[in-house]
């Protein structure tokens, strides 16, 4: 039964258990200190630690332990750590006994412990103390009991294995918390008389953080607090030196605000502050008292969300998670990655979710278009220039923003280290483009969408993954409802049909209904017959705006695909069906299976292909219509095939042409092709070849494949002939 951290948790008397990841990696057992074996077994409790309570997964503490090359019998080492483990802490427990400290649980496993028994339990606890007494106004109060927690801190967490975990994300989220708390322990303690455990504690994160112009700066006041200007001038003087050397910048406004309080002498107000022209310097993370004015940051706030969208139906389930995710501040950095096929509303859900939750974020909202999948000949957006922006607009001056995206990076950690900002990355398209993006502060949040699922994100960072699928038939009514504007009286047979022609994707819906909108009889016939026959392709999903129509949508996807990946997305549609399966896919293509494998994850990551289980896929309808479009010969390339009412000569084809579109034909069956008989003469040299048929099918000569007494039955008309399409992908 899963027990939260908040639960206390009962223990025989004489058998307690206290545990110790602030610093060094240390556990007691009825007050002695316990070995804890070989440095492997140390990482998986240090992650247990770390995680506080909840779950770490099997993923990940294979991927902690060995990174990239884990061997074979990894998971089997985990279990096995796991147990001696176990044994350290309940001595005499039988093998494969379930314990009282160490359970399985959600696919991994978990340390059950609670704020008596882990120092960053406890700390966390005196954290959230510390910050209901400063919003209350008690900045002394406030102030000592943010330097109780701080005292439980013996150095950086898991210390003793820092080489090991010195950048993993389950380490250094809990290393910002600590930065996060010296900086609002260092406001309090300038609102009133600085006790000399904070200004330890911030000298010490100051040294840890060295980039952090924000923490520099109030370690320059608290030490003119206390006497020490000449200590403070040579700190400003040491941090100055060290960002024109490391990083090629000057000092920023708040630390040069700082210096120049430090050389006018330190004065404070009559509230122990420091002087007016320097209040944004300690500003109160906790707000203005009850009543009072706003505290203007001394910073820009950038509101960078764009404008939510009017008509917004459905997603209930979706905004309550991001919601839920919002509030649980103080562990880690939160990280929300959306994803799902083009046109299923991502971006829509992430601004009306950003929208909902600014008001948590009051240092600021920060928005990108990635353009993972929109870019243009420039490809997409490189991050450096990205933080660039971002770095700007948060304040820093062009001068002081590194040249490398390293640099950048981390300066933007730093000036987000003690802020509340939401980052929202749109269109992202992969894990390598965003991760330089993420904040480290556990006070800001993250929104992302993609089209491709970020599974990385969940391993590294334990971002909550949301997959978007189309709308349900009631939310596909109520958005054509919302924009187009009809009553109760009106014709459900053809807003029905409408809803089944697109599919239910948010985006066909909306095009349908932007042009229904502007006519006199809004949703009609004739809407329903535009959309009548996809599968002659997107023409009736056409859009003004020609980048937000749904040809462009899947285009860009489509734009990504290998040539492998292209020419199985466009021999879809011979399949019949909207679900097939990897044989399916070798079939059609005439590729290895690994080759096959491969384009099938090429599909996949450009979400035109949905995966369902292990070899099985699913495509959306309009997808398949578009595949249909891209896979139509052109008249110019199928000049080989003459239709049979045409054929008053003997047009040849060169073999390679027809190998090409015949994979797995053999050669001997390819020679000349003319007309209906020479086709049929290719149908009957492969009998049984399903290739023949799924080309046939594709570039619409199915009929040429039946057998003579079929296509006899049909007058030989029809199934011969080839439309006139968009050219081939």
């Amino acid at each position: 039964m899963p027990v939260t951290p908040e639960e206390p948790i009962p223990e025989p008397p004489g058998e307690a258990v206290r545990f110790s990841v602030l610093g060094p990696v240390r556990v007691w057992r009825a007050g002695q200190e316990v070995p804890l074996g070989p440095r492997q077994q140390r990482l998986v409790l240090a992650a247990l630690l770390a995680r506080a309570g909840r779950p770490v997964s099997l993923t990940e503490l294979v991927a902690l332990l060995w990174e990239e090359d884990p061997p074979r019998s990894a998971a089997n080492a985990v279990h096995r750590y796991v147990g001696a483990l176990r044994r350290l802490l309940e001595p005499g427990l039988p093998a494969r006994a379930p314990g009282r400290w160490l359970v399985r649980q959600a696919g991994g496993y978990v340390l059950r412990v609670d704020a008596d028994r882990l120092d960053l339990l406890a700390f966390r606890a005196a954290v959230r103390q510390a910050r209901a007494l400063a919003a209350a106004g008690d900045a002394r109060e406030a102030a000592n009991r943010f330097g109780s927690a701080l005292e439980q801190w013996q150095g950086r967490c898991a210390a003793d294995l820092e080489a090991a975990v010195g950048t993993h994300p389950l380490f250094t989220s809990v290393d910002n918390e600590y930065a996060a708390a010296v900086s609002e322990a260092a406001d309090a303690a300038l609102h009133g008389d600085p006790p000399a455990s904070v200004l330890a504690a911030v000298r010490q994160a100051a040294q840890r953080h060295p980039w952090d112009e924000r923490l520099q700066a109030r370690l320059l006041l608290l030490l003119a607090a206390h006497g020490r200007q000449a200590e403070a001038l040579l700190l400003y003087r040491r941090v100055s030196a060290m960002l024109r050397e490391e990083l090629g910048v000057e000092p920023g406004a708040e630390l040069r605000a700082a210096h120049e309080h430090v050389l006018q002498g330190g004065e404070r107000d009559h509230q122990g502050r420091p002087g007016a022209q320097d209040a944004g310097t300690g500003a109160d993370l906790a707000g203005p008292p009850a009543g009072g004015p706003a505290v203007r940051p001394p910073y820009p706030v950038p509101a960078q969300l764009p404008a939510d969208l009017p008509c917004f139906v459905g997603r209930e389930r979706a905004l309550a998670q991001g919601l839920d995710l919002a509030g649980q501040a103080g562990r880690a950095l939160r990280v929300l990655a959306i994803d799902g096929i083009p046109g299923v509303g991502k971006t829509a859900l992430a601004v009306r979710l950003a929208h909902r939750v600014a008001a948590r974020f009051p240092d600021g909202q920060l928005f990108a278009d990635l353009g993972g999948f929109t870019a243009g000949e420039g490809g997409p957006s490189d991050p450096g220039e990205v933080l660039y922006a971002f770095l700007e607009s948060l304040g820093v001056e062009r001068q002081r923003i590194p040249h490398t995206t390293g640099s950048r990076a981390a300066l933007f950690r730093s000036v987000l280290a003690t802020r509340r900002v939401l980052v929202v990355l749109d269109d992202v398209r992969d894990v390598e483009q965003v991760r330089p993006l993420l904040p480290g502060a556990p006070r800001c949040m993250v929104v992302i969408t993609g089209r491709g699922r970020l599974s990385g994100l969940a391993a590294a960072h334990g971002a909550r993954m949301i997959g978007l699928g189309v709308f349900s038939e009631a939310e596909a009514v109520r958005c054509l409802a919302e924009r187009v504007g009809f009553g109760p009286d009106a014709d459900t047979g053809v807003v029905q049909e409408i809803v089944e022609r697109c599919g239910r994707l948010p985006l066909a819906l909306s095009v349908v209904a932007a042009r229904a909108a502007g006519r006199p009889g809004g949703l009609s016939r004739r809407t329903v017959a535009e959309l009548a026959d996809t599968t002659e392709g997107l023409d009736g999903f056409s859009d003004d705006d020609r980048g937000n129509d749904l040809r462009a949508a899947f285009a860009r996807s489509h734009r990504t695909l290998s040539p492998d990946a292209a020419r199985a997305f466009r021999l879809l549609p011979s399949h019949g069906r909207p679900d097939l399966t990897a044989s399916d896919l070798e079939l059609a293509t005439g590729l290895s299976a690994s080759a096959t494998a491969a384009a099938a994850g090429d599909l996949v990551r450009a979400r035109l292909l949905t995966a369902l289980g292990p070899d099985r896929y699913e495509v959306h309808p309009l997808i398949l219509a578009y595949a249909a479009e891209r896979g139509r010969v052109p008249r110019d390339r199928w000049a080989v095939v003459q239709r049979p009412r045409a054929d008053r000569g003997r047009a040849q084809a060169p073999v390679p042409e027809l190998t090409d579109l015949f994979p797995r034909v053999p050669r001997s069956g390819l020679g000349h092709v003319s007309g209906g008989s020479g086709t049929r003469a290719v149908v009957d040299a492969c009998p049984g070849n399903g290739d023949v048929q799924t080309f046939l099918a594709a570039v619409g000569l199915g009929g040429l494949a039946r057998p003579p007494e079929a296509a006899a039955s049909s007058g030989g008309q029809g199934d011969d002939r080839v439309r006139p399409g968009s050219p081939s992908g």
